[in-house]
């Protein structure tokens, strides 16, 4: 699992068969996948989309039935391999999903479109290297199967009105961070929202590693140009700081078994003053937070977790495929993407002086920032297959004390070197 699992809220959306060969003239039909839920930004903005590609291609229809994000992820290459495909579908990012689909030679290759349509000058170094996978289906390299039209990253989300109640100042350098935590713990608080059952413990812990970090160790892990070293200073700092942060109180340990909603939830609720986690959260805790609230990127570091969002992708079989280019080309517009931007999703090629909502514009600014100095890294269970759980389990063992910073890592080499490939 992706954090990116994380924004799927809604149902996938498929359109009725039709239309001929590679959009020839008398196709009246695009076939079109999604699985954003209708409130959604990428919702909203996708059904804005729909509405201009058929006014600008008279007579064609984008019709569309409701099926689930699940069944998608676990049929994508069995459908794919038929005839009957979509010509257009949204699908996850990275190489054991997008990347594995175009190993098997079920994806068109996009590189001819982007270049000609100039998606590729509109999308930054970090987000396109999701777009682009090798022949062994690693991303960052290669030829283009995908084109991702909004993107996401982590952030520290602060309960201001819990800093201003005890009398804290808001954090600005890491040092600062730690220090208002101490004095969160000295009044019986603790300071971080955790979910040690999913996700959201091990992005802590790697967001750790990536502050002592830069992009050659980020392309060691990620896209396997060289040799990881989970017992490197990057990795010992992160598994030994964040074993002493559960010791200071900063992260409790009954958030062992805690699921990222509850962690969410319990901020929204005003618990924590403090959480780290992505923008798929940021469009409900606008809704759903009744106090006053910021974000910040992780204090003193450049890199944080992000990419890319899920991609557009276009089957081999499908039979329009000059009309699904036409459909990402709309999606990647200013007018589409200045519509995401202001209904809280991260575009990658808004006019900013277009996004009105402040906190949408923080939001996007943000990334800009990090987007602007190639920022970046990722999540750290996307290298190899089944590495989600491991960093699961083995962080809640860190978390209870069962098993110590150097063991912790030692499995975790034995893990990523059992499933990297060994090209």
């Amino acid at each position: 699992m992706t954090v990116a699992a994380a924004l799927i809220g809604g149902s996938l959306l498929v359109t009725a068969c039709g239309g001929s060969d590679s959009g020839s003239s008398d196709a009246k039909t695009l076939k079109l996948w999604h699985y954003e839920g209708p409130d959604s930004a990428m919702g909203v903005a996708w059904n804005e989309a729909i509405k201009e590609f058929e006014a600008k291609h008279p007579g064609v229809k984008v019709k569309f039935e409701e099926k689930g994000f699940e069944q998608i992820q676990k049929t994508a290459p069995m459908i794919l391999n038929s005839s009957d495909v979509p010509d257009i579908m949204e699908y996850n990012k990275g190489n054991a999903t997008a990347g594995a689909l175009a190993k098997q030679g079920l994806l068109t290759d996009l590189t001819a479109e982007a270049t000609q349509r100039g998606w590729d000058k509109k999308l930054s170094a970090g987000v396109r290297t999701t777009s682009m996978y090798d022949t062994n289906g690693v991303m960052g390299s290669g030829k283009w199967y995908g084109v991702p039209n909004y993107a996401e990253y982590t952030m520290v989300f602060y309960n201001k009105d819990l800093f201003k109640k005890y009398g804290i100042t808001e954090p600005k350098t890491f040092d600062e961070l730690t220090s208002a935590m101490d004095k969160f713990v000295a009044k019986g608080v603790t300071p971080l929202a955790n979910a040690g059952a999913e996700y959201m413990a091990q992005q802590y812990l790697y967001q750790l590693a990536l502050s002592k970090a830069d992009r050659s160790w980020v392309d060691k892990y990620e896209l396997y140009k060289g040799k990881t070293d989970f017992h490197d200073t990057a990795w010992t700092y992160a598994a030994n700081t964040f074993a002493d942060w559960v010791k200071k109180g900063y992260i409790s340990k009954k958030s062992t078994s805690t699921k990222a909603e509850d962690a969410g939830v319990s901020w929204i609720q005003g618990k924590s003053p403090i959480l780290f986690s992505g923008s798929w959260w940021y469009g409900r805790f606008q809704q759903e937070a009744k106090f006053d609230w910021d974000t910040t990127l992780w204090p003193g570091s450049n890199l944080t977790l992000g990419s890319g969002g899920n991609v557009w992708v276009v089957p081999k079989n499908a039979k329009n495929k000059d009309l699904a280019y036409d459909f990402i080309d709309i999606t990647m517009s200013k007018k589409i993407q200045n519509l995401l931007g202001n209904k809280g999703g991260i575009p990658v090629a808004a006019d900013t002086s277009a996004i009105t909502d402040p906190k949408s514009k923080q939001l996007i600014a943000n990334f800009n920032t990090l987007s602007g100095r190639d920022g970046l890294a990722f999540y750290p269970d996307w290298p190899v297959n089944g590495f989600y759980d491991v960093l699961v389990s083995e962080t809640q063992k860190l978390m209870t004390g069962s098993e110590k910073p150097d063991a912790y890592l030692s499995a975790l080499q034995q893990a990523y070197d059992k499933g990297a490939p060994t090209t």
